[in-house]
């Protein structure tokens, strides 16, 4: 099989893994808090990393690891996972899952207008029409159609849906001047994550005993969220011609969860999150195609 076609299956079965978490988030926080969540979930992806590690025989190597990319894990790991799955995971107990879903979903539009002051990007009026459009579609989502009031049940979930895309953008703009191997990084990061996690788990968390439902959720969302679907990503990306032959893949995950979402929960797709969804993909994409242009 070509290089280029076994890229687009490892992006395909990346993407179709993806579009399943919104659906285990919801199953895992029906039983658990979402602190327990962020626990169980971030713990199992550490496992995940060690496993991966040891079975291609570089567990050693993590011990020669320079301080400074030490610390730097210890950053990124306090914005993914830690900061990240914490915002999100309380979005989605306060939220709708498709409504959560589709606002985290303006992290391109973010990891751009981030990129100007951090990476001193400049983008023209094209690219900021396009923008604007996409929160456009943010809009139209947050208010269910409506643009005389506000009718999300809690503008708190709102705010923490959209501040988790600013923190995911932030971990991804460090991360590129990050040049360790991924799986290296990816096992330090989820090290530190872990630790803040537990740490924030001891002091705020309360002692349950979730049902076996969630639990299972919670481990899934570690490995295939957290692990197994960003590894499958990171393959396509060393086996692909150009990353516009895969990138594009990615859109087609917010639809299939949404569907995921009405089919196995039973949770009513608005059709405000349909068009609002739409709305904002286009303006991504608009303004990736008005990038390349410039």
């Amino acid at each position: 099989m070509k290089k280029q076609s076994q890229a687009y299956i490892f992006a395909l079965t990346a993407t179709l893994l993806w579009s399943t978490v919104a659906t285990a988030f919801k199953i895992a926080l029906n039983g658990m808090d979402y602190l327990h969540l962020l626990g169980i979930s971030s713990a199992t992806a550490t496992i995940l990393f060690t496993t991966i590690l040891i079975f291609n025989g570089e567990l050693k190597a993590i011990w020669s690891t320079p301080k400074s990319a030490v610390l730097q894990s210890a950053l990124l790991g306090f914005l993914n996972p830690f900061l990240y799955y914490l915002i999100l995971f309380k979005a989605y107990s306060l939220l709708s899952a498709q409504l959560a879903l589709s606002l985290n979903y303006i992290w391109p539009i973010t990891l751009v207008l981030l990129s100007i002051p951090i990476l001193k990007q400049k983008i023209g009026l094209k690219s900021i029409a396009c923008i604007l459009l996409s929160f456009i579609g943010v809009i139209i989502i947050a208010n269910k159609g409506s643009f005389t009031s506000i009718q999300s049940p809690n503008t708190w979930g709102i705010i923490l849906a959209l501040g988790s895309s600013i923190v995911w953008s932030l971990f991804w703009i460090f991360n590129t001047k990050d040049e360790r191997k991924a799986t290296h990084k990816l096992f330090l990061n989820f090290v530190f994550g872990l630790i803040f996690s537990l740490i924030t788990l001891a002091f705020f968390g309360k002692i349950t005993l979730p049902d076996s439902n969630s639990i299972t959720a919670a481990i899934y969302i570690g490995l295939i969220e957290c692990g197994i679907a960003y590894i499958f990503w990171l393959k396509a990306m060393k086996l692909t011609s150009s990353m516009d032959k895969i990138g594009n893949l990615v859109f087609l995950s917010p639809f299939i969860s949404l569907f995921l979402l009405h089919l196995i929960i039973g949770e009513s797709i608005y059709l405000s999150t349909w068009i609002g969804l739409a709305i904002i993909i286009i303006g991504i994409l608009l303004q990736k195609i008005t990038s390349k242009k410039q």
